[in-house]
């Protein structure tokens, strides 16, 4: 089966199996690792990724159900300066322990800051409820998902 969709702002036309899920698509087809295989059940958020602006766990969807849509995973998120708010908030927070759960972790931080640019603690909790970590007890990533969301809007109001 034939597909064409954006990754990260690049545009891929492939050929794939019907049943390939786009997790196996990115990592295998595109080379594209960040994004993590964890449970193959949709239920640690390990391999999420934004589909149109959405946060996806892409070992649920298959790559041809992205047809034709924009995909965007932690690789994409980067800037032409370097990491992005969200990640560099991470890194400054220690908020990546083993690092399995950060990419995915990541890429639902930045979805909520995307349609919410300043939420309260309750509501980062509630936006990773998809994402298991098993290493930092989540308050590192609350933390660097706040101080990621003032940043950006620091960086808004300087704009």
């Amino acid at each position: 089966m034939r597909i064409e969709l954006r990754v990260n702002g690049d545009d891929y036309r492939r050929e794939v199996e019907p049943d390939l899920t786009l997790l196996h698509f990115l990592r295998d087809v595109l080379g594209l690792t960040g994004t993590k295989w964890g449970c193959l059940t949709g239920d640690c958020g390990a391999c999420t990724v934004l589909v149109d602006g959405e946060p996806v766990v892409s070992c649920l969807q298959l790559a041809c159900q992205v047809r034709d849509r924009e995909v965007t995973t932690v690789e994409g998120l980067e800037t032409a300066d370097g990491l992005d708010e969200v990640q560099a908030a991470f890194v400054s927070n220690g908020a990546a322990q083993c690092g399995f759960c950060t990419p995915g972790m990541i890429v639902a931080v930045e979805a909520l800051l995307r349609s919410n640019p300043s939420p309260t603690e309750a509501q980062v909790r509630e936006s990773l409820s998809g994402n298991l970590c098993r290493c930092t007890g989540y308050n590192k990533i609350v933390d660097a998902a706040l101080q990621a969301a003032r940043a950006r809007l620091l960086a808004t109001d300087i704009a």
